[in-house]
């Protein structure tokens, strides 16, 4: 579809999972009897478009992540590097790794999604060879307030103007790095990837997305995550 084009990703799975509880890494825990993160590797292994794959993980997992690597026998993957501090950390270095398979584009994902379909894939990569900079997002179904002290309401956002950043994320790989490079220069940490392009000016385009993309970060999380997966394979047996 991407005739010419090379395609990366980049999984930070290097997360410790606090809000878990107990000592798993919550990348590493079962869903439907797997890992979640083999999950999210998968969907980009099965995905026509993509051509290289890299992984970033804590130092404590790093073996565990090649075990899994060749257990799925997930070719796509071309190496697993050492993630760092912070998430920030980690995507910049699965960027240096991915830099020597020279991606025209790529995609940052997190570990805890394993629910991104290739429809989106496609979709987003396309948005982000025509528009250079793209993400995935959903609208918020709740009214959200905005608090800046003590507990009380400041401020109430056009809920039709908001929405909830998603991954993966996409980008030119020649702008994600001059972003990255600009935070690490002023000493910047964003809460996504997007947020780096933006302050270098680039303005990036909306995919909407699927409420079935969630991030697993709780034990909640988790429970909602197996019945969206139970879902998905009464849909696949029906059809």
């Amino acid at each position: 579809m991407f005739e010419g084009k090379k395609i990366g990703v980049v999984i930070p799975a290097a997360g410790q999972g606090t809000r878990m509880g107990g000592s798993r890494s919550k990348q590493f825990l079962a869903l439907g009897g797997k890992p979640i993160v083999t999950h999210a590797i998968g969907n980009f292994q099965q995905s026509k478009e993509v051509d290289d794959i890299v992984l970033a993980a804590h130092p404590d997992f790093e073996s565990e992540l090649r075990s899994l690597v060749n257990e799925y026998t997930f070719s796509k993957v071309r190496r697993v590097v050492r993630g760092g501090k912070e998430r920030q950390d980690s995507v910049w270095n699965g960027l240096l790794a991915i830099k020597e398979y020279n991606p025209d584009i790529v995609l940052i994902h997190d570990a805890v999604r394993p629910f991104i379909d290739n429809r989106l894939i496609r979709e987003l990569i396309h948005a982000a060879l025509v528009y250079e900079a793209a993400i995935i997002a959903v609208k918020p179904k709740d009214t959200v307030k905005m608090s800046v002290q003590n507990g009380f309401i400041n401020q109430t956002p056009d809920r039709d103007k908001l929405w909830l950043a998603q991954t993966p994320q996409a980008f030119h790989f020649s702008m994600i790095i001059e972003a990255f490079e600009k935070a690490i220069d002023d000493g910047f940490y964003g809460t996504d990837d997007a947020v780096l392009v933006e302050r270098i000016g680039v303005s990036v385009k909306i995919i909407e997305g699927s409420y079935d993309n969630i991030k697993i970060t709780t034990p909640e999380d988790l429970t909602v995550a197996e019945g969206i997966l139970s879902r998905h394979l009464t849909q696949i047996t029906r059809s």
